[in-house]
């Protein structure tokens, strides 16, 4: 009896032996799960991905600059008597726009006429006795050495008329160029000279530009120049006018890029009847390339980059995962994605920079 009561003893001992040592395994491997962190995930903010129809453009700033301008300058010396326009004036083609003192002018077409007159008296008297002269000579009435006389008289005499027509023409040429004309339809961007002022040939007395065609001035960068074609369409802002847009057409592409800045210069031309646009404004414009056509878009915010690559993240259930793309055409604060990522996929706008592959996110609502 006593062996049995020992052995009962030691099957309890062992019994509760055992059961204490599981019990300091559950409580020990409690503690374990307790001290695990839980996966944290990241606070972020999706946009759909967008499919449009756009036509691709290229957004750059220009200035508009007149589609002519020129210097008007004095051609003869003189005193001014009258300027009939002002800093501002409209002028057409052909206007009257200044008179020079012709006094001394008008009188030099007189003399040029009294001159001619006298040249072809000269000339009439020399030819009948080069008739007479001839007809003597005929009939070896008088000598070779006079008729070569009036026959070299006869020659100075033509060749002097011809010379006072040429003066003549001259005198009026200069009469006529007292009075100083408009070369073009325009508008007087600066006047140099006034009323009384003395001019000499070469003076410069007027600057007209013409508005209508303006030009519209640009640049693009070195990766839009395979885009451009003579002739796309053009359309502009300026803040003059915030709630009007303005069109024109590429009408020149200049041959070579700047060397310092990689650029080349484009030039437009843009319909400017009411003389609305002026020369100096700054335009911001978008310059289309193309046709319209179905164009995956991106926040221009989602995007990542490293050196040369493009990244985004999307979110496929509650993980983040990292898609490489290939960039395009922006428009506005959208980028055109042609490779890498579908319409209707959510792209991270929000905390993206916090991500890396397969992490978990929490997207805020």
């Amino acid at each position: 009896m006593k062996i049995n009561k020992v052995i009962n003893m030691k099957s309890k001992l062992t019994v509760l032996l055992v059961l204490m040592m599981s019990l300091v395994l559950f409580v020990s491997c409690k503690k374990k799960e307790v001290k695990a962190p839980a996966e944290k995930a990241v606070n972020i903010r999706v946009q759909a991905v967008e499919e449009k129809a756009l036509r691709p453009f290229v957004e750059t700033i220009g200035t508009l600059n007149p589609n002519e301008e020129v210097i008007v300058s004095a051609e003869v010396d003189g005193i001014l008597r009258n300027v009939n326009v002002d800093n501002g004036t409209a002028v057409s083609k052909g206007m009257l726009l200044a008179v020079i003192d012709d006094t001394d002018y008008g009188l030099e077409v007189k003399r040029a006429e009294a001159a001619l007159r006298q040249a072809q008296a000269i000339y009439e008297n020399t030819k009948l006795e080069f008739g007479r002269k001839q007809s003597l000579y005929k009939e070896q009435l008088v000598t070779q050495q006079q008729f070569d006389d009036v026959s070299t008289r006869l020659s100075l005499a033509e060749a002097d008329v011809e010379r006072a027509k040429a003066a003549l023409l001259l005198a009026k040429q200069k009469l006529i160029k007292t009075r100083i004309y408009s070369p073009l339809s325009g508008y007087i961007k600066e006047k140099k000279a006034s009323a009384g002022d003395y001019v000499k040939n070469g003076t410069n007395m007027f600057v007209i530009i013409q508005n209508n065609p303006v030009k519209l001035n640009f640049t693009v960068t070195e990766k839009d120049v395979g885009k451009l074609k003579k002739g796309h369409d053009v359309i502009f802002k300026v803040d003059a006018f915030p709630g009007r847009e303005f069109k024109g057409k590429v009408n020149i592409i200049y041959p070579s890029l700047e060397e310092k800045t990689r650029t080349l210069q484009v030039e437009a031309l843009v319909p400017n009847p009411d003389n609305a646009l002026k020369p100096g404004l700054f335009a911001h414009v978008i310059l289309y390339t193309g046709s319209e056509r179905n164009t995956i878009l991106v926040p221009i915010i989602s995007l990542l980059y490293e050196g040369e690559k493009v990244k985004v993240f999307v979110v496929e259930g509650d993980r983040a995962k990292e898609r490489p793309v290939k960039t395009e055409s922006k428009y506005g604060e959208m980028m055109e994605i042609t490779e890498g990522i579908k319409e209707g996929e959510q792209v991270v706008v929000v905390g993206q920079q916090n991500l890396s592959e397969g992490v978990k996110v929490n997207v805020a609502r």
